[in-house]
């Protein structure tokens, strides 16, 4: 009897709906000096003709977890892999998608600008938008809500780690490592402080090759190969 009340109870519960489940991402990048994030056209209902974030439902033949979704649809769409990416949060509702209950697993990314542009140019149906000209744009479900979401974390991040180098490319000069942070977190900060965190992070090679920058020449940086991320106990310093 026993197996048989185990059996039973292992059967589904036809009385409940299953909600609809997809993964989304906030992709962002910098260029001059404006936060950008990454759209795509919606080419079936519902919210056609809309723009909203990149992403889509679980392949099960294909995915290995969520993260696996994430990356392929932003490849599909965009044409691109991300250098950074990371889980945001769970939103969920019976009134986001006019579909039903819907649930969406929502991710922040970042990418180089110098090192996407030629492949978003090339698709249609995708494109940079200046996060602060969102609220101009009907964008679909409630993606203005996660995109600003994702800012809030972003900027969170920024301040308490070296985040914002997957903004950057491969070289990169502390003044231009400077205007991605100050963009993200949209005030001014001191050089001597991110010095100290540049320092202190020990993340971070010098290149041997300089540029010329303001009048002068500029020591070029790149990140560690496998270098980890660092955390600091105290937020940068404007």
């Amino acid at each position: 009897m026993l197996y048989n009340v185990l059996e039973t109870q292992a059967e589904p519960n036809m009385e409940y709906t299953n909600p609809l489940f997809t993964v989304d991402s906030v992709l962002f990048t910098v260029k001059n000096e404006q936060l950008l994030v990454l759209l795509t056209k919606r080419a079936q209902a519902p919210f056609t003709g809309c723009w909203g974030l990149p992403g889509g439902f679980i392949d099960v033949q294909q995915d290995t977890n969520t993260d696996a979704t994430a990356s392929r649809k932003l490849e599909a769409k965009a044409g691109l892999k991300p250098a950074y990416l990371e889980q945001l949060q769970v939103i969920s509702g019976p009134d986001r998608d006019p579909r039903g209950f819907s649930v969406t697993l929502a991710y922040f990314a970042l990418v180089a600008y110098q090192n996407v542009s030629p492949q978003i140019s090339s698709v249609e149906s995708a494109s940079w938008i200046a996060v602060n000209d969102l609220e101009k744009i009907n964008l679909a479900f409630d993606h203005l809500e996660i995109i600003q979401i994702a800012k809030q974390r972003l900027q969170q991040k920024t301040l308490y780690s070296m985040t914002p180098v997957f903004c950057l490319p491969t070289q990169f000069t502390i003044g231009q490592l400077k205007s991605v942070i100050e963009t993200i977190i949209e005030k001014p900060i001191q050089r001597k402080s991110l010095m100290r965190r540049i320092e202190a992070s020990d993340i971070f090679d010098l290149s041997e090759k300089k540029i010329p920058s303001g009048g002068r020449m500029a020591q070029l940086y790149t990140l560690k190969p496998g270098a980890d991320l660092v955390n600091f106990e105290r937020n940068l310093n404007a």
